[in-house]
């Protein structure tokens, strides 16, 4: 029997524990992967969950079954993790970084600080799921990159207090290779029914990434522009302006690119050679 309670999706509880062979890790990652990667996993994640199938793939998975507030049962983890698998692309990678975001809850959960809290439960979560995935075999290039998706994915809370221009570029850099990933990710973690905060989140999300492109863009036009301006170049040589200050910056332009940045004396050095040489 399935129950339906605001965005979660609860089953009756007496459900049959399937039987099953011993399974190699290579069959349980292929069945995995069968759930994961269709369109819509949201029915075979339940019946895995259900049957018992899921305590045999990814114990981790059953024991999400939790509220995260003892009254307000829409809080649900299990649902939530569901819905947020279903809503990503069928990507391998993404799939399985959305199944196990929020794996490290149950082991975090606390009730110390006057309500539910789950502290680190990222860091604890990433830890579980490179466990996980190691015991199911999966490529180690896969095993890092969901680790690395799963230990980044609370990043993004942070920037509703304000980030600065280096926050945004850390958190690129961070999330390197993965940024679509985790952005995606992200966006799909927004799994609440009330739609102004639902819209807040993504246009903030958004907005952190046009920043991140501007920041980009900006960078690259700065590793496009020599060390030293016009300016410093005729104050350094003691010239005046003209086709030879233009002349100087090529140069200059030319030994960032082949030798990158070198320090201040450095550049002043090989000007003065280039200008010797001239």
């Amino acid at each position: 029997m399935v129950k339906e309670t605001g965005h979660s999706r609860y089953r009756d509880k007496r459900t049959m524990t399937i039987e099953a062979p011993q399974l190699s890790s290579e069959e349980r990652r292929e069945k995995l992967n069968e759930i994961l990667l269709v369109e819509d996993p949201t029915d075979g994640l339940w019946e895995a969950c259900d049957s018992g199938l899921a305590a045999i793939l990814v114990p981790e998975l059953p024991a999400l079954r939790l509220e995260q507030d003892p009254i307000h049962r829409h809080k649900d983890v299990l649902a939530h993790t569901i819905a947020v698998t279903a809503k990503t692309s069928p990507d391998l990678r993404l799939r399985l970084a959305a199944l196990f975001h929020d794996i490290g809850k149950p082991a975090t959960r606390s009730f110390e600080h006057g309500g539910v809290t789950f502290r680190h439960h990222e860091a604890v979560g990433a830890k579980m799921a490179r466990s996980r995935l190691r015991e199911l075999e999966y490529d180690k290039p896969i095993v890092k990159d969901v680790v690395e998706l799963v230990r980044l994915s609370g990043r993004f809370k942070g920037y509703m207090d304000g980030w600065s221009d280096s926050a945004v570029r850390r958190y690129a850099r961070d999330a390197g290779h993965l940024l679509g990933y985790l952005n995606e990710l992200i966006r799909c973690d927004c799994t609440t029914r009330n739609k102004a905060k639902a819209e807040r989140i993504q246009s903030l999300m958004d907005e952190l990434e046009s920043r991140i492109f501007e920041l980009a863009r900006q960078d690259r036009e700065a590793a496009e522009r020599p060390q030293l301006d016009g300016n410093e170049v005729m104050a350094h040589l003691g010239i005046g302006g003209g086709a030879v200050v233009g002349e100087a910056l090529r140069f200059l332009l030319e030994l960032k690119r082949s030798e990158g940045v070198l320090e201040d004396a450095d550049v002043r050095t090989r000007l003065d050679k280039w200008w010797a040489d001239r």
